[in-house]
């Protein structure tokens, strides 16, 4: 058995302890100490890491009433001493009160019972039982939590007999029927829990609510607190600081600046399909000029898939002929007829590309393909110039 002194005091840090057993497995070696401040994976919390006797701590596994402690290396002494690293524990304190509390929240205002808690190396995340939350209801949440941190709750882990624990408001029933470890949020909630916390509410920081998803009929929301949340802040404040700079304009004409762009943006596009029609309309017109034969066929070095597609259907509203349009830089070829054509466009490439190494298909008028290479789509335009 261990004493896991992370439930009297989950801000302790070092101590000295006693070498209990040690063990090799498949997957490296384990120690067992005879107090032991490591908190083990579990409960959507993940493990502690820190050092014994200097030897890094790898993983921490609960197994009945031992901590087993994964190290690069078995001690050489039977009295070690050990540390915490702080800086990971603390943030998985954070996180794990920020989120009984954004859960306290969410049941509070909307009556959404939290369903999983997940915290990640990232971000956390917990899913409620609610179809959807609207802009206004996830604003509200981010609100009431950060407020219920400013009030600076006292919390407060102890023990309890089932029978105690049964008399208490709890959010949901324990797991186990003796000895139920409550983590009480002074005002807030009482919940049964196994994992370390800060000591007041006040300690989280902030929390900063990121976005929510749709999972499985029911809304996943992704959150930071503490430092986490504090990051984030000071990244969205690079960003905004960057977007402003470059638009020469404060945080208040970013929107009027953008609607400007975009209205420009509009315009400009406009005028570019103004003069890509006239172009194509000149193109049009030397193409069937210099017509040779029955194929109508022409190699660009630089026209994107839509243009191609675009030019083709113009052409073959002024001829029967087939056309067949190649793009060196895309490595992309077009084929298309007016209809008149006795040859499916998309048919023969079916049956011809995957000779040249290209993928692509279409309707009988207008069919597309690209290529791996130039080479290969050459030697397919070449190939259909033959066969057309």
């Amino acid at each position: 058995m261990t004493k896991r002194l992370y439930f009297d005091d989950a801000y302790l840090t070092r101590w000295t302890t006693r070498v209990r057993d040690k063990l090799e497995r498949e997957d490296g070696v384990y120690v067992v100490l005879e107090e032991s401040a490591f908190y083990p994976h579990g409960g959507g919390q993940p493990n502690d890491a820190g050092w014994i006797g200097g030897i890094p701590v790898l993983d921490v596994v609960g197994e009945d009433d031992a901590v087993l402690h994964k190290v690069e290396r078995f001690p050489e002494e039977s009295e070690v001493a050990c540390e915490i690293d702080w800086e990971r524990r603390f943030d998985h304190m954070q996180q794990h009160s920020g989120q009984h509390l954004l859960s306290a929240v969410c049941r509070e205002l909307y009556g959404a019972m939290t369903l999983s808690f997940h915290l990640g190396a990232d971000y956390c995340t917990i899913d409620v039982d609610q179809p959807e939350l609207s802009a206004g209801q996830f604003a509200a949440i981010e609100r009431e939590v950060n407020r219920h941190i400013y009030l600076n709750h006292r919390i407060t882990s102890y023990f309890v007999s089932g029978e105690e624990a049964s008399r208490l408001p709890l959010v949901k029933p324990p797991k186990v029927k003796d000895r139920v470890r409550i983590v009480e949020t002074e005002g807030v909630e009482y919940n049964g829990c196994g994992g370390t916390h800060v000591s007041a509410t006040g300690a989280i920081g902030m929390i900063n609510l990121l976005k929510t998803e749709k999972q499985k009929g029911n809304v996943r929301i992704v959150f930071k607190c503490g430092w986490r949340a504090l990051a984030e802040f000071q990244e969205q404040r690079r960003a905004l600081g960057l977007v402003t700079a470059r638009l020469k304009t404060g945080r208040d004409g970013i929107m009027e600046r953008l609607d400007k762009w975009e209205d420009e943006q509009k315009q400009l596009q406009l005028e570019l399909d103004a003069l890509k029609d006239a172009l194509d309309e000149v193109a049009v017109r030397e193409l069937l000029a210099e017509r040779d034969g029955g194929l109508i066929a022409q190699i660009y070095a630089d026209k994107p898939l839509k243009d191609l597609q675009s030019l083709a259907q113009k052409l073959t509203g002024q001829t029967d002929a087939p056309i067949l349009l190649a793009a060196q830089s895309e490595h992309k070829i077009v084929l298309a007829h007016s209809g008149s054509y006795p040859v499916s466009c998309g048919a023969f490439f079916k049956e011809h590309l995957a000779m040249h190494n290209g993928k692509g298909g279409g309707s009988d008028k207008l069919a597309q393909a690209g290529f791996g290479s130039w080479e290969d789509a050459l030697a397919f335009y070449e190939f259909v110039k033959q066969a057309l």
